[in-house]
């Protein structure tokens, strides 16, 4: 019952992000935008050698010609940010395929390391580009945390999904390789994906924990309506009513099996980065076609369309293409939402961002989650084992409303 009245709710508040305002004068972005200092940016790269029939993100197949003239406009849109004022300490790296062109993600890394004081870099990646070569490559860049998109062991699942990874035990040696070579490396996996058994599920995470990798993040099916119906069409229906037996596994082998949860999707041996800038900064920009960005309470959508965000940038302008400034309402729920998937809300740090109480302002939420056992804690907010299913379902929820503003997007070529 819990995790339906959360479903409902987190699903309502999620949709108004998608009732944007349209961008007619930069000007007015740039207004807005200037108050924002030392925040996380996250740099999108769409291009992947394959396309996963699941994967909401903005992608598309990938051509050199088209990549190479990605990356310029790239440093084109930071330096739009630099002259608003903006540093850049953390970076996030997703896609797609950021690896796709290494000689052009490594010349970009050396241009941010130019510009801005680099704490930490995370990038995403996939099986098939983590090879020896590509690994001391991004050793030299400086990455410190590498992600890699798995999805699954199984050969079954992977052919339904229409994943290329290679051979299974290929995969395990390649990643074997990359362990131990950063301060991080994190493997993602999908759980109740269409026609995925329990059984192979918990193979998967048990072969996690076998090779002794630092950190897994598992991530729940989080399909855009027409999205699942295309899934539904092609593989089989989508029921999340199963979902909470394959989030158990998670909770048995890893949360209560002596592993630290970073959120309430990754697992880590001991204190690990996490690629999570939603949790670990209240503010972030977005860069590159399809990312989007929070500042000062305003959301911000950058074009879709790979043609419209060159047109955009060649004119010196941000690729911004709709906006809207979040009710007051709206960004203490957000605020709420990320610190508990995040595992932890400090009250005073919420006073410090918004000038008000928790208590006060979101009484009825804290109340509903102390109520059920949720959270504990006085000043600091910590979600329990049973506020970790409830948070989970929460997060996914909002991920497949932005799932809907992505596709529209999409869809149009905006």
């Amino acid at each position: 019952m819990i995790p339906e009245i959360v479903s409902f709710i987190t699903r309502r508040e999620g949709r108004k992000f998608r009732r944007l305002n349209p961008v007619d004068d930069s000007l007015v972005n740039a207004e807005r935008l200037v108050k924002g200092q030392g925040i996380s940016l996250y740099v999108h790269i769409p291009f992947c050698r394959s396309l996963c029939p699941f994967c909401c993100f903005n992608r598309y197949l990938f051509r050199e010609d088209l990549a190479r003239r990605y990356f310029i406009d790239l440093k084109q849109e930071l330096e739009i940010y630099q002259g608003l004022g903006f540093s850049f300490p953390d970076i996030y790296f997703g896609g797609g395929t950021p690896t796709v062109l290494m000689d052009e993600l490594g010349d970009f890394i050396g241009h941010l390391r130019r510009q801005f004081d680099i704490k930490q870099i995370s990038l995403e990646t996939t099986p098939r580009e983590l090879t020896p070569q590509n690994i001391e490559l991004l050793k030299k860049f400086g990455v410190n945390r590498l992600s890699v998109g798995v999805q699954s062991f199984d050969d079954k699942v992977l052919k339904t999904m229409g994943r290329i990874n290679g051979p299974a035990e290929e995969v395990k040696g390649r990643l074997l390789i990359a362990e131990g070579q950063f301060d991080t490396l994190n493997v993602d996996f999908v759980f109740n994906f269409p026609g995925q058994t329990l059984e192979q599920f918990a193979a998967d995470v048990a072969t996690f924990k076998e090779m002794g990798i630092d950190q897994a993040t598992f991530y729940p099916l989080m399909a855009s309506p027409h999205k699942k119906d295309a899934l539904e069409r092609k593989f089989n229906r989508v029921d999340n009513s199963r979902e909470k037996r394959f989030y158990d596994v998670i909770l048995k082998e890893l949360y209560h099996g002596g592993y630290t949860a970073s959120t309430a999707w990754c697992f880590s041996r001991g204190e690990r980065m996490i690629d999570e800038y939603i949790i670990q900064s209240d503010d972030y920009i977005g860069i590159g076609a399809g990312s989007v960005s929070i500042v000062q309470d305003n959301f911000y959508v950058n074009s879709f369309s790979l043609e419209h965000y060159h047109k955009i940038i060649a004119s010196g302008r941000l690729p911004i293409v709709g906006w809207r400034e979040l009710a007051e309402k709206e960004k203490l729920r957000y605020y709420l939402l990320t610190k508990l998937f995040g595992l932890k809300l400090d009250k005073s740090a919420f006073r410090q961002r918004f000038g008000k109480d928790i208590d006060n302002r979101l009484w009825l939420e804290i109340a509903f989650f102390k109520a059920f056992g949720l959270v504990s804690g006085s000043d600091i907010l910590q979600v329990t084992a049973k506020g970790m299913y409830p948070v989970s379902v929460m997060m996914r929820e909002f991920f497949a409303a932005l799932n809907t503003l992505r596709e529209y997007h999409i869809e149009h070529q905006i």
